[in-house]
């Protein structure tokens, strides 16, 4: 099968954006569970999240103060801001719209009703009142445009940009909640003892993990658990390994794949020598930092292999 390389580009950022948006919502969502629950003084701080999605200077652009109104207004209210909600899903909107031919009929319908309720309802809800529903009304919206994809594509060159953007943003989030929600809790360690276990299955809920670490680990949170589970668990979907494996898998029926699999192999060798136990902070930092880098080399030799050659 062969395809242009602008629809593969439209398609892998379609997915990507999708993904951002769900898991941003998420991670507001699980915020928001964490203030209602933690002591008053004791919680993160609300710059947390723009810390997290690499978002400072977008929020620096537009606010002095860091507040809760601020924060909240930028990540699902702002339309112009890549880090937030309407502009991820005003993006995959528009290349969704760009390549409907070789996607169902359905995922256009879903994908513009996600923007218009996005649209409608993203001001009211920066308030606490309507925040929730919001969230949870996003993430269900792009669970089921995933679900439709997941179910009714045949798994062709369309299917596998798609899922590379997907496991590539899921990778790159959960390494960015570990590093910045991670080491958050690891520098207060000691100072709100009691409220760390709490901490620590918030960092689990803002990736839609704690079910499965329950089921594979056990009730019991804990810091090196969670950040091995987050990196190394085989069997959980969004864990670092199991879309690194998944993206390796995509790439290797596509031709002229060698310096993309040459890139996805340092990142195997790299996270197969992640040592959990041993490790500091600092060291856990130093380590994802480079991970990052990998990941955006990753991105750049798909982009350079297959997204450049229509170019004159």
């Amino acid at each position: 099968m062969t395809m242009l390389s602008s629809v593969a580009e439209r398609l892998y950022w379609m997915s990507r954006y999708l993904e951002r948006a769900e898991d941003t919502a998420r991670l507001v969502g699980a915020y928001n569970h964490l203030i209602m629950d933690i002591p008053r003084g004791s919680e993160p701080a609300w710059d947390i999240m723009i810390r997290i999605l690499d978002a400072v200077r977008a929020f620096e652009d537009r606010y002095r103060v860091v507040s809760e109104q601020n924060v909240i207004r930028l990540l699902i209210a702002d339309t112009t801001a890549p880090c937030s909600i309407p502009f991820a899903i005003a993006s995959a909107r528009e290349n969704v719209r760009t390549t409907r031919d070789v996607l169902p009929e359905e995922a256009w319908e879903l994908v513009n009703e996600l923007h218009l309720y996005v649209g409608e309802a993203a001001k009211s809800s920066v308030g606490r009142r309507n925040r929730h529903p919001f969230l949870a009304e996003v993430i269900a919206r792009c669970q089921m445009i995933n679900g439709l994809l997941l179910s009714t594509l045949s798994r062709d060159h369309a299917y596998r940009f798609i899922k590379l953007g997907r496991l590539l943003e899921c990778a790159d989030m959960g390494t960015r909640v570990v590093d910045v929600g991670a080491g958050d809790i690891l520098d207060r360690a000691g100072s709100h003892a009691a409220i760390e276990p709490l901490l620590w299955s918030v960092l689990l809920q803002a990736l839609s993990a704690s079910s499965a670490y329950r089921r594979e680990v056990g009730p019991i949170v804990e810091a090196n658990d969670v950040v091995n589970f987050v990196f190394t668990q085989g069997n959980f979907p969004r864990s670092v390994k199991f879309c690194v494996a998944g993206i390796r898998e995509e790439l290797t029926p596509l031709s002229n794949h060698e310096p993309a699999l040459r890139v996805i192999n340092r990142i195997r060798r790299r996270l197969k020598g992640l040592s959990v136990e041993e490790i500091t902070r600092e060291e856990l930092h130093i380590f994802i930092d480079d991970f990052q880098l990998q990941l955006n080399a990753l991105h750049q030799s798909i982009a350079d292999t297959w997204f450049r050659i229509d170019a004159p």
